[in-house]
């Protein structure tokens, strides 16, 4: 007897047939890993340092709004280590800094994978960059609460 509540089995469309002898489009297994994964070492850490490198030259060389905080960074460091008093002070004045640019760098990914998938207006394609944004205004908003309290505090 079968349960009415089960899915229908998917249909047979005539494809491969997996280890399992099943044959359709659920066939081919599905890779768990990358096959990029694997390098370990030295090479894994060399690897990173270049695909990091390749991610901040695309960001600065794509987006506006990365360059000009990329600008702004450039003077708030040297200043934070000038108006900081202590060495936590400094830290906090840098830590709040670079957050912009991370969360930048994270809205700017997201852009740009939603961009590859679809160029069409579509709600969640326009709430997934509404919401890069606004991570990246509150960032601001946190250098600028950081940068008050210890400034002020």
């Amino acid at each position: 007897m079968t349960d009415p509540k089960a899915a229908p089995p998917l249909p047979d469309l005539g494809g491969a047939t997996n280890p399992e002898g099943h044959k359709g489009t659920n066939a081919a297994p599905t890779p768990t890993e990358s096959p990029f994964k694997g390098k370990t070492g030295l090479q894994r850490v060399l690897n990173a340092a270049g695909y990091s490198w390749a991610g901040l030259s695309a960001a600065f060389k794509h987006e506006d709004a990365f360059r000009q905080e990329v600008f702004l960074t450039a003077i708030m460091i040297p200043l934070a280590l000038y108006l900081g008093e202590t060495g936590i002070e400094r830290a906090l004045l840098i830590a709040a800094v670079l957050g912009v640019l991370i969360v930048e760098l994270l809205n700017s990914a997201v852009e740009a994978a939603v961009d590859r998938i679809s160029l069409e207006h579509h709600h969640l394609i326009k709430r997934a960059k509404d919401m890069g944004s606004a991570a990246v205004m509150v960032a601001l908003v946190n250098v600028v609460v950081v940068w008050a309290l210890v400034l002020l505090g």
